[in-house]
């Protein structure tokens, strides 16, 4: 009996053993038919996200004044020169006004003839009120007859309206010698431009003293140079994200490394039908005067932020099935778990994601190798990618 119950002990026990092996068998073979995918992983990153463009362009002059002047002549003086400093209002050129005096001595001259001619006519005008008078007394004599009347009375009223004509003629002579006065002024160009700083530079000067111009041939281009203005265009797909007074960043190729700051002042209302862009130009304080139109630029603007986004490495996401998503790193780092997701800002190689369940760590490179629940090996844990 005891050698029964030993040989059935011995029986269970290697049974058992048996069982085990097949057991370690098969799990061998599992595994050797779906072997874990080596990866690499970094972690989800949680922060801002900023969606930037940078925009070329080129600066211009905030304002300009053309001085030109308003009558022909020859260039006597000029006052100012190529990046000389102007005041609003200062003599910046001079013609030979020596015609334009004669003019106004001859109107000066037209207007005293006009005068004698007044007194001469209130003088005759008196002469024949005094005879229409004495003919009246006459009259109411009996003495004088009614043809004699009507006669003093034509001379009278005739003599008014020669007053009346020399009055005209001496405010046309008037008129005449302001003009005259105003043409001599016009010798004189003056930088009288309309708001903006006291202050501009010459930015081009056209003409020598010497050379003869017509009326309104430009002189000189004064330009305001603080502010400047810098000029780019957007397309329609930028377009929406801009308003006015965004701030801006601005970098040029004379000034390496440096940047100034500015804001969007203006955005054009249409877009060009050649280009399908609109122009956009933005205001920047240059006290020192060390922008220049004319020079290249580049304007970063910040179109959008997320301060509290979700963000990984460009290289987490992936397609399965025409949807975009990344694979979710298991808590134990065993497997990998798909998660579709909406990708939203784009900063440099850093994507924001939209989704349910993004935390932990995602899989940046091996996911071809992988499906939903596949068992992977970490060859590499990468640092979250900076901004």
């Amino acid at each position: 009996m005891l050698v029964l119950l030993l040989l059935g002990a011995g029986g269970a026990l290697t049974w058992g053993i048996h069982q085990k092996l097949e057991d370690s068998v098969e799990k061998a073979a599992r595994k050797a038919d779906n072997p874990p995918a080596p990866v690499e992983v970094v972690a989800i990153e949680h922060g801002l996200i900023e969606l930037r463009r940078t925009f070329t362009g080129t600066l211009e002059a905030h304002a300009e004044f053309v001085a030109a002047p308003k009558v022909s002549g020859r260039v006597e003086q000029l006052h100012v020169d190529l990046a000389d400093g102007v005041t609003r209002g200062q003599v910046v050129a001079v013609l030979d006004d020596a015609e334009y005096v004669q003019a106004v001595a001859r109107a000066r001259a037209d207007l005293e003839v006009a005068k004698a001619s007044n007194d001469e006519a209130a003088s005759l005008l008196k002469i024949a009120a005094r005879e229409l008078q004495r003919i009246d007394n006459l009259h109411g004599r009996g003495l004088g007859s009614e043809s004699q009347r009507d006669t003093a009375k034509a001379e009278q009223l005739a003599k008014q309206a020669l007053v009346k004509v020399t009055k005209a003629q001496i405010a046309r002579a008037e008129a005449d010698l302001e003009a005259a006065r105003i043409r001599l002024g016009y010798t004189q160009i003056t930088a009288g431009w309309r708001g903006g700083s006291e202050q501009r530079v010459v930015g081009e000067r056209y003409v020598d003293e010497g050379e003869t111009v017509a009326a309104n041939a430009p002189l000189l281009r004064i330009v305001e140079l603080d502010p400047i203005t810098a000029v780019f265009f957007v397309t329609e797909r930028d377009y929406a994200h801009l308003q006015t007074g965004q701030r801006a960043t601005l970098s040029t190729d004379a000034f390496p490394g440096e940047t100034f700051q500015g804001n969007i002042q203006r955005i054009a209302p249409v877009f060009r039908a050649s280009t399908r862009q609109a122009k956009v130009e933005l205001r920047i304080a240059n006290p020192e005067l060390r922008l220049k139109p004319g020079m290249f630029a580049r304007a970063m603007v910040i179109l959008a932020r997320v301060t509290e986004a979700v963000i990984v490495p460009v290289e987490a996401l992936t397609k399965r099935n025409g949807r975009e998503g990344v694979f979710l790193v298991s808590a134990d780092g065993a497997s990998v778990a798909w998660r579709a997701v909406q990708p939203g800002i784009r900063q440099n190689n850093r994507v924001q994601l939209t989704g349910e369940g993004l935390s932990g760590r995602v899989v940046i490179l091996g996911q071809q190798l992988l499906d939903d629940g596949k068992p992977i090996r970490i060859a590499k844990q990468n640092e979250p990618a900076g901004p």
